[in-house]
């Protein structure tokens, strides 16, 4: 089939890496999984445009660059708060998503499929939003579903659009789809609150939007996916149309897989990275890496070059999106650190490459300094300096590659 499917036959019939022996983490306290977490939202003072008495996340006067914002009374409930106050447990908690409506091909739905009706709004920098440009250039919807970038730096007001010049100039923000609003919003929290202006949760990305009802039909990615994945069939050729990322008779094994997967490695990173006591991070990384060991086995015993074997799935998407992450940032940022990708998980690692190098959807969607610099210069908490770390070098080995030791190193 076409490369562009999706469905490379590159690593089909290729020998399966052995597991590597592992090291005992000691006993794990996992976290019991739940399909969403909640996060209690910002306690805000609403732009001076939207009367209204909801109190909204508070804004930062150095957050964009016409600095119009008015400054916030406190630092305590700023969006980048990604533990609440006060909060002895230290556990991150994610929030559910909002919007929750769907686009469907069914007679009478409020949200039909038709082509350049809907929008996208993403970050390259985010793992969530991430999965659905990967869904929508491998399922044919270029030309049907639209889609822009925001900035890569998250203020107090949340993500941010760029400006003109910052278009223009600005290396660090360059990519497809990165460009202004094109109705002069200067953040994202200007679009949920065009549709919502008592609206107090977090301003996420992804978020699909309606060009035609200026509405916001979901902000929650797995569902983004799964409409990409077929509510469009009847708009695009084959070979896309046939493309089925959740097949029927795999849906079993990937909603099980799925269930452990977000929430000890897509979640497991941020529940480590954003612990603030020893105790939660600890608890936290150590589950985050038994899973990882789970993982390698898997691929190690693999027979086929995707997650099950010859047939790419939702599941290959939802993790390459973390793991892709993993050495660039979340090894040193979020301290997830026992092991790295590269030289520790061996079958995951030529899994990851593969989708990377051989699938374009996975590879023209991902952007290294969007990643990099996001993560080490939003989040201040962490990393109040915003250095940027320059390795690893390079932030992907090739197909052939290998981590060298450092005895042969010239």
């Amino acid at each position: 089939m076409n490369i562009r499917t999706g469905v490379s036959p590159l690593l089909r019939g290729t020998p399966s890496l052995s597991p590597l022996r592992r090291t005992t983490l000691g006993p794990l306290n996992r976290p019991s999984f739940s399909s969403s977490f909640s996060l209690s939202p910002p306690t805000v003072t609403l732009p001076h445009r939207y009367i209204s008495t909801t109190k909204l996340t508070k804004m930062a006067a150095q957050d964009t660059p016409s600095g119009k914002q008015q400054k916030p009374d406190n630092d305590d409930n700023v969006i980048t708060n990604w533990v609440k106050p006060g909060d002895k447990s230290g556990e991150f908690k994610r929030q559910q998503s909002t919007f929750r409506s769907f686009i469907s091909s069914s007679p009478g739905s409020e949200f039909p499929p038709e082509t350049n009706r809907y929008h996208l709004y993403v970050s390259y920098a985010c793992p969530w939003a991430n999965r659905t440009l990967i869904a929508r250039k491998l399922k044919g919807l270029e030309d049907i579903v639209s889609f822009s970038v925001v900035h890569w730096h998250m203020g107090a007001q949340g993500w941010r659009f760029v400006t003109a010049d910052e278009a223009a100039n600005d290396d660090s923000v360059k990519g497809e789809g990165v460009v202004p609003h094109d109705e002069g919003f200067t953040h994202l929290r200007e679009l949920y609150f065009s549709v919502n202006p008592d609206y107090e949760g977090r301003f996420t990305v992804p978020v699909l939007w309606d060009k035609k009802t200026k509405q916001i039909v979901n902000n929650e990615s797995s569902e983004i996916l799964r409409m990409l994945n077929t509510e469009f069939n009847n708009l695009v050729d084959e070979p896309y149309k046939s493309l089925d990322l959740y097949p029927e008779d795999l849906r079993k094994q990937i909603d099980e897989t799925h269930e452990w997967q977000y929430d000890l490695i897509n979640n497991g990173v941020y529940k480590s990275g954003f612990a603030t006591t020893q105790e939660a991070y600890e608890r936290n990384v150590r589950a985050l890496f038994s899973a990882l060991d789970r993982a390698e086995a898997h691929l190690g015993q693999n027979q086929g070059p995707y997650w099950f074997g010859d047939r790419l799935t939702e599941v290959d998407i939802r993790l390459f999106v973390t793991i892709i992450r993993f050495d660039p940032v979340y090894v040193q940022h979020f301290k997830c650190n026992i092991r790295d990708i590269r030289s520790g998980y061996p079958a995951i690692h030529k899994w990851m490459r593969n989708l990377y190098w051989n699938i374009p959807a996975f590879k023209e969607t991902t952007n290294f300094a969007h990643i990099k610099n996001h993560y080490t210069r939003s989040h201040t908490n962490i990393n109040p300096l915003s250095i940027t770390p320059v390795g690893p070098v390079p932030d992907i080995l090739g197909l052939g590659e290998e981590v060298a030791a450092v005895g042969l190193r010239g």
